[in-house]
């Protein structure tokens, strides 16, 4: 870190980027057009692809710069860090290149893929602590008692030239792609490293280019401390995007952001999960959520600017994307977009009212919709809620759906942008029912097309009730649906031929502990 008497310019920056040592264990990644998303914003938006890394992360370009200009006597002693995450990784593939010892301090909560990685790359693992705060701590006693080196994920001068080669390769690469024309940069921050190295060589070479910072609307630790003139301590942060949770920046890098930033964003967990699709759509690639956050910016930053024919970078910065996390980002991606709008809908409990309602769905503008989920259970004689989920073409149509299927007689409550809804609620419809009586459960294998509801409707006996519909559309060819009826003793025969005449795959469940537990009254 550097006092006030001897802080670093941005031409200062610009010689230690120059000179910076990345590329022993670096490859200059690849900017490439976003090309469906370009055609989608009308600007042309250019993904600075990190992910690419040996690491999966832009982290090695300042772990091993700041570890590749430490004098003889200490790289002799070895380094030290603290980190459960991408840096963990940096510094040990760092050291192993220089042959070199290296101590990785990791909370006991860091997932074994992680642990397993660093140790891959011949890092020593001591696992300490809880959270991140108690392994640092630990961290800085086994420095000061092995004679070990500190390396800061980002609040060093070193760390942050390696990630201004970040810049530095952007603006070369420009001029590869046909034009040299950039409009603004927009960068994830966590602590601060990565913006301060890609805004002081910016700033060096191209002032007139915009540096835009973007945090989690739960991580905003460097807007704050912009907005207050002083680094600001968050007393928690979100974990979805764990590689940008950081609840106190760097000195460096606060003095570095609040003279070089040009502006700020912040991003929630449902717009990011749109961005790690939208990049997915243009690459094929899944990046974690820190690395979608500038794409989730440039998204917003276009919406609220009105631009067209910008051309803007974002930076992919990581790809250690956890897989059991994917199920949660495919889940939030169509609310994130605004490609589903979710419902709460009320209707009467009578026969042909379920049926009256599908029928509608199909007649309101812009259809044909998806219905992309469907939970209900009866529960009152009188009326039935039922939970919803249409598709959607455009962000603010949620509202005006509502209002057809008020006016069609259904009183509806539009849920897309309620938490609860879209993180529990839509998971607990169901339930015992004193109502449900001669209930048949059954697990059925729709075709996932228009009209096979319709289908399964029409071929019902009248006097057959709906008591339980679950369905949630999963992106396959088919959709796996798990409906109760009402079906009495005595038509045990017709209602084998309807499953027969029906034709959809189909297993019953009425004996199944799971359903005799939670389910049945």
């Amino acid at each position: 870190m550097t006092s006030p008497q001897t802080a670093l310019t941005p031409a200062d920056y610009l010689k230690k980027i120059l000179t910076a040592r990345v590329y022993d264990v670096a490859v200059e990644s690849d900017l490439e057009p976003a090309r469906a998303l370009s055609r989608r914003l009308h600007n042309t938006v250019l993904l600075k692809r990190e992910d690419q890394q040996p690491v999966f992360s832009f982290k090695l370009r300042g772990a091993y710069n700041k570890i590749a200009h430490l004098p003889p006597e200490q790289l002799a002693k070895g380094v030290i860090c603290a980190s459960a995450g991408n840096h963990a990784q940096g510094v040990a593939l760092s050291a192993k290149k220089l042959g070199i010892r290296a101590v990785i301090v990791m909370p006991v909560t860091t997932p074994q893929v992680k642990i397993d990685a660093v140790r891959g790359f011949g890092g020593e693992v001591v696992l300490h602590g809880d959270s991140y705060s108690d392994a640092h701590g630990h961290a800085v006693v086994l420095q000061k008692k092995q004679g070990l080196t500190f390396v800061h994920p980002f609040d060093d001068p070193d760390v942050i030239a390696g990630q201004g080669t970040i810049a530095m390769e952007i603006l070369r690469q420009l001029q590869r792609l046909g034009s040299d024309r950039l409009d603004a940069v927009f960068v994830a921050i966590g602590g601060g490293g990565l913006i301060s190295g890609v805004a002081n060589y910016i700033k060096a070479v191209r002032p007139e280019v915009k540096v835009i910072g973007v945090q989690m609307t739960d991580s905003d630790a460097m807007m704050r401390s912009v907005a207050e003139h002083q680094r600001v301590t968050l007393p928690d942060v979100g974990l979805f995007a764990d590689g940008t949770a950081v609840k106190l920046v760097g000195e460096e890098t606060f003095r570095i952001a609040q003279d070089l930033v040009d502006d700020y964003i912040a991003v929630d967990t449902d717009a990011v999960c749109a961005a790690i699709k939208d990049i997915f759509v243009d690459t094929r690639s899944i990046v974690e959520p820190s690395g979608a956050m500038a794409v989730a910016a440039v998204k917003q930053y276009v919406a609220r600017h009105k631009t067209k024919g910008q051309t803007y970078a974002a930076i992919l910065c990581g790809a250690n994307m956890n897989f059991d996390r994917l199920r949660f980002v495919a889940e939030r991606a169509e609310v994130g977009e605004e490609r589903e709008a979710l419902f709460a809908v009320t209707m009467p409990e009578e026969r042909g009212s379920f049926r009256r309602f599908c029928e509608l769905i199909g007649e309101l503008p812009g259809s044909p919709r998806s219905v992309t989920e469907f939970n209900y259970r009866m529960h009152d004689g009188a009326q039935a809620h039922v939970f919803v989920g249409l598709s959607t073409t455009a962000k603010g149509e949620s509202g005006k759906l509502a209002q057809q299927l008020i006016r069609h007689g259904f009183e509806t409550l539009d849920l897309t942008h309620n938490e609860l809804a879209k993180e529990h609620v839509r998971h607990l419809v169901g339930g015992p029912s004193p109502l449900a009586h001669d209930e048949r459960l059954l697990r059925f294998v729709f075709p996932e097309r228009p009209g096979a509801l319709l289908k399964f409707l029409s071929l019902m006996r009248p006097s057959w009730n709906i008591s339980l519909f679950h369905y949630r559309n999963q992106g396959a060819d088919y959709g796996r649906i798990l409906v109760g009826l009402q079906v009495p003793a005595k038509d045990d025969k017709a209602f084998a031929k309807f499953l027969d005449t029906l034709g959809y795959p189909c297993v019953e469940e009425t004996g199944n502990p799971a359903y005799r537990l939670f389910l049945r009254n």
